[in-house]
This record gives structure tokens, C-alpha cells and sequence, in this order.
């Protein structure tokens, strides 16, 4: 009997011994959920950009080399082997606007603006004043009335130097009347945008990148596209005062919020002004989100 049980015992043990069971630390598990992090935020990246199109592309060509493998067509494989180093070269090109973005986002975030910061302690006259805001909403309000043309950025912190460089320089202080001055038709300086930092306005005339994106509303024009545009590639806040309707519309992170009223003006500002004390005011007003462009 006990020869019996020895020898299924020692069949069991051969059929386990198939099986591999490897021994699992806590950095194992730590590193798989590293990775599955990772690979979630890529995927959800590709899906929310233009790369996902492209990447769309780039399958059917790997199925169609796979189908000539398969087929063994020699001389396609070839001349893929022969070119996948130029081939990858042209992904980097290609994808070239989508990871800029994304390697801007995440230098945005909280986790690595507390360990890479350029400065100990952030100056206080980064942020913008109350006497900034009002004399904005002034302008912007004045510059509605008449239907004059503006865009007006205001730097976060981004830095907008390759922007600034762009435009003419000014370093002036904020006020109505010389901003209604640099936005009057034809005027040397009322083409291009205006852009403010540190509570001054550094530069006239400076050109902005446009928006890539297909899903913007055709009625906008160029300075909507522009503002939408600096939005995306920065964390700046753009004005923009139509031309054709008078409308004031704020770009802000991709959105841009139309047809706002002063109030609605003044609230958009204060999310930018970083006090501490409007911290939860700002988070309540940030669910209500904004409309597309």
C-alpha cells in the first residue's frame, strides 16, 4: 500500500514539475504596476491624439509585411530590412508634434513640478495682480464695443521666450489705454499678439501657433486658431476679442470658453492668479468645464 502511494506521489510530483512557479516580491508587483501605469497613459494618449490615426496607418503597413513574410516575398522584405532605420526615423518626424505635448503634460504635472523646479521660491509678482485683471476686463470690454481685433496672452509658468522673441519689445505697464492703443486698425503694432508677464507687457506683434486640431469650428479665424494653439503647447491664458462679432473668447489648456461677459472674464483670470485663498472657489468653477472649439 504504501508502495502504491509512493508512486502516485511521485507521479504527482513529475506532472507539477511541468509547471514553473516563480517566487514574487514586492518589487515585482511594484514593477508591474509601474509598467501597466505606463502602458495605460500611452494608450490613452494615442487614443485621445492624432497619433492613434497614424498609428492606424503604420498597422496596415506592418500587416502587409507580415502577409509578405508569410508569402516569402523576398524582395519586399528586402527593401523593408534595408530602409527600417530611415523608417523609424520618419516615425519620430512624424509624431514629432504629439510628443512634444506630451512630454510638455507631463512636465505639468504636480508630482514632478515639486521635485524640477527652476526656482526655490516662485515670485510673487509672477502671479497676476487685481489691478492686471481689471485693467484686462477694462480693455477687453472697451475693445468688444468697437469690434477691434486682440489676442492677448498672459504667461503662466511655461516660459513663452521663442514667442516673445517673435514680436517687438515694449515692457510697459498693463493699462487700457495702451493696450487699445498697440490693438487699433492700422496701427504698426496691432497685427500679432500682445503678451503679458509678470504684470508687464513684455511684447507687441508676436506670432503663435496655430492649432492642428480638424474638430475646430470653421466660423473661427486666425486669432481663435492662435489662441487655441498657444493653449495647447503651453499653460498660458489667451483673450481673444473677434474681429467680425466683437465675441470675447478665453483659450485655456485646448478649451476655449466663447462668448464670455466680465464676470465670466474675471473668473477665468482669477484661475491663473494662484491664490491660495480661491483654491477651492477655482476647483468648484473647474468642473463646470468649457465648450469645445
Amino acid at each position: 500500500m504504501a508502495g502504491i502511494a509512493a508512486s502516485i506521489w511521485s507521479s504527482i510530483r513529475s506532472y507539477l514539475d511541468w509547471f514553473y512557479f516563480p517566487k514574487i516580491s514586492w518589487t515585482d508587483v511594484l514593477d508591474i504596476i509601474i509598467i501597466a501605469y505606463l502602458i495605460y497613459h500611452i494608450l490613452l494618449w494615442l487614443k485621445t491624439s492624432r497619433a492613434w490615426t497614424l498609428l492606424r496607418g503604420i498597422g496596415i503597413i506592418v500587416l502587409f509585411l507580415g502577409l509578405a513574410a508569410l508569402l516569402r516575398l523576398n524582395t519586399i522584405l528586402w527593401i523593408s530590412k534595408n530602409l527600417i532605420n530611415v523608417f523609424l526615423l520618419a516615425i519620430i518626424i512624424l509624431f514629432q508634434p504629439e510628443l512634444r505635448n506630451a512630454l510638455d503634460e507631463l512636465g505639468r504635472k504636480n508630482i514632478l513640478r515639486n521635485i524640477i523646479n527652476n526656482t526655490t521660491t516662485k515670485d510673487p509678482d509672477r502671479n497676476l495682480s487685481d489691478r492686471t485683471v481689471f485693467e484686462l476686463v477694462k480693455t477687453v470690454t472697451e475693445l468688444s464695443k468697437t469690434k477691434t481685433g486682440a489676442l492677448i496672452v498672459l504667461e503662466h509658468e511655461t516660459p513663452l521666450g521663442e514667442y516673445i522673441n517673435t514680436g517687438i519689445l515694449i515692457d510697459a505697464e498693463v493699462t487700457e489705454q495702451l493696450l487699445v492703443n498697440i490693438f487699433e486698425k492700422n496701427t504698426p503694432l496691432h497685427d500679432g499678439a500682445v503678451i503679458v508677464r509678470n504684470n508687464r507687457i513684455i511684447a507687441a506683434t508676436c506670432y503663435l501657433p496655430l492649432t492642428e486640431r480638424t474638430d475646430v469650428n470653421k466660423e473661427l479665424g486666425t486669432r481663435h486658431r492662435a489662441g487655441l494653439g498657444i493653449s495647447e503647447a503651453t499653460d498660458s491664458m489667451t483673450i481673444i476679442v473677434s474681429e467680425e462679432t466683437g465675441g470675447i473668447s478665453i483659450a485655456h489648456r485646448g478649451v476655449l470658453y466663447r462668448d464670455l461677459g466680465e464676470t465670466q472674464i474675471r473668473e477665468k483670470l482669477a484661475d491663473i492668479q494662484d491664490k491660495p485663498d480661491d483654491k477651492p472657489v477655482r476647483a468648484k468653477r473647474a468642473k463646470k468645464g468649457g465648450h469645445k472649439a
